[in-house]
């Protein structure tokens, strides 16, 4: 292939809620979006606007991008409707997205069974709704549902389907094996053949994983012509998922020599990214998928000195920092060094990796991961505990004292009342401070209570508030004395950050990370003052 550019398409906002106990806040899809553009994918889809309050929430809080571009996903027109008039069509161009993937089929069968259209119907359809987008979309998908068994089944009919889309002026014509039932050396021939009819520069490729060949199958399409692949991170979707695009990735870029906006630099974030979406997710990483899975890069006991430099270099196929791994050596409690070092350098901080203090930052890191605090999502706690140990952080206030009430009872009039109250003691320079406030449950009430404490000393404290709240119970064998850890995203309107706390106790998690959370807005503050010349 000539062209070696190909172009990453992530869908795992929308993916990641079609599994069983998968969903993404609009604060968890924010980040996830924010992490996709640092690490240099081209399109995140949305999700369908319309569809879900957290889809329309996305576009309309989102950002601007450095690189990646929002992609919102749309049905056709129905049957018997135009184009212009259609209400899912207009949701889309409501929505503010510019990019809109059209999602369709290439199958007679199906556009009988699932859109009531004949076949000459459905391609007139295909004609319009894509008409319609291009005509005012800086940019428009057309996703040829069920393309390989409707090629099997009648190949006329299913390059007709995307030859109409393309004509029209579909950028990206892309071609889905729905079931995920093709083989690799089936999809590559098909594709090949596609190939001839169209430009390979607008064809890509969408493989789901029912066989497990959902990575192999889109290596091959894009070795034989295609220029874009759509995927997830950590394979998420229905059934067996999606091909998992922190698999698919590397192999393109670091195998296959494919060009992406994904540099060698953004690669090292691969790891990080995959750990965010499943911490968002609150679901564990899977630890032996290849690359960025925590054993892709775990070596034997018993390897010492050359027996264990000949085994490394004979059984890791890339260095793994440039997935943003590690080796990890069975026998050894010590880690690589490379990803905190890395990690505090992004902050500004300096660490010297022969540094006392460096080195027992690392190993308190090291342990807290042991003991549950997954920083791979909360990047506002490990920052402040890297300025705590390196002698960086001020000290705001102190907690001398929280008490919690919980009570539940019936009321005179025979209904069921929950009531919260939090009690906290702080203490600031040399004054104490005492604050009592109720709230919806036991952890809004201690963030009240806390934040009223501070409030006369931090006024800036008004304008944060909590806008994601996550418990993840670590040991289910503890019953009800299980290990617990929250996340909570917070927000003063200005900044989105996240932060983590791990106990035995839900409460004792919980204020964990809602100091951190308050923690980390005094210090951007206080950081954005001294940036200022003090005012």
């Amino acid at each position: 292939m000539a062209n070696k550019q190909i172009y990453i398409y992530d869908c795992s906002l929308r993916r990641g809620a079609q599994q069983d106990g998968g969903e993404f806040s609009t604060a968890d899809k924010l980040a996830i979006a924010e992490a996709l553009d640092g690490l240099g994918v081209d399109y995140v889809e949305g999700g369908q606007p319309g569809s879900r309050s957290g889809d329309d929430a996305l576009f309309a809080a989102a950002p601007k991008y450095d690189h990646a571009r929002l992609t919102a996903l749309s049905r056709l027109q129905s049957l018997g409707d135009s184009a212009a008039g259609d209400p899912a069509l207009t949701r889309a161009r409501s929505s503010g997205a510019r990019i809109v993937t059209l999602a369709g089929t290439a199958s007679k069968g199906h556009a009988r069974s699932q859109f009531g259209a004949e076949a000459r119907e459905y391609i007139d359809m295909i004609a319009e709704s894509v008409s319609h987008i291009a005509g005012w979309a800086e940019e428009t998908m057309f996703l040829c549902g069920d393309f390989f068994d409707g090629f099997k089944a009648d190949a006329h009919y299913a390059l007709e389907c995307a030859a109409t889309a393309y004509i029209h002026g579909a950028r990206w014509v892309v071609l889905c094996d729905s079931n995920g039932g093709t083989l690799a050396h089936e999809i590559a021939e098909i594709v090949e053949e596609v190939a001839k009819a169209l430009p390979s520069s607008h064809i890509g490729i969408e493989c789901l994983n029912d066989s497990g060949n959902a990575v192999a199958g889109s290596l091959a399409a894009v070795r034989v012509g295609a220029h874009q692949v759509h995927g997830t991170f950590n394979a998420l979707g229905v059934r067996c998922g999606n091909a998992d695009l922190a698999v698919v990735i590397p192999n393109l870029v670091l195998k296959m020599g494919f060009e992406a906006a994904v540099t060698a630099e953004k690669m090292s974030r691969l790891s990080a990214v995959s750990q965010l979406v499943d911490a968002r997710l609150n679901q564990p990483s899977q630890t032996r998928t290849p690359f960025v899975g925590a054993q892709a890069f775990s070596h034997g006991e018993g390897l010492y000195g050359a027996a264990m430099a000949a085994t490394v270099a004979r059984f890791e196929h890339i260095d793994p920092q440039a997935v943003g791994n590690q080796r990890r050596i069975a026998s050894e409690e010590e880690v690589e060094q490379g990803n905190y070092l890395a990690r505090l350098a992004a902050l500004g901080l300096a660490a010297d990796g022969d540094d006392p203090a460096t080195l027992r930052l690392i190993e308190t890191l090291q342990e807290n991961e042991r003991d549950g605090l997954d920083y791979g999502g909360a990047d506002a706690s490990f920052e402040l505990l890297a300025r705590k140990s390196l002698g960086t952080l001020p000290n705001f206030f102190r907690l001398d004292s929280f008490r919690v009430i919980d009570e539940r009872r019936i009321d005179p009039r025979g209904d069921l009342v929950t009531l919260s109250e939090a009690s906290v003691r702080v203490q600031v320079g040399q004054n104490r401070h005492m604050m009592v406030a109720e709230g919806a449950g036991p952890v809004h009430a201690l963030d009240v209570a806390l934040r009223k404490a501070l409030a006369d000393v931090y006024p800036a404290l008004d304008d944060l508030r909590l806008i994601d709240y996550k418990v993840r119970i670590l040991n289910s064998e503890g019953g009800t004395k299980a290990r617990i850890r929250v996340m909570i995203d917070s927000t003063d309107g200005v900044d989105n950050w996240s932060t983590v706390g791990v106990s035995d106790n839900v409460i004792d998690a919980s204020y964990s990370a809602l100091h951190d959370g308050i923690v980390y807005k005094l210090l951007r503050d206080d950081l954005k003052r001294q940036a200022n010349g003090g005012n």
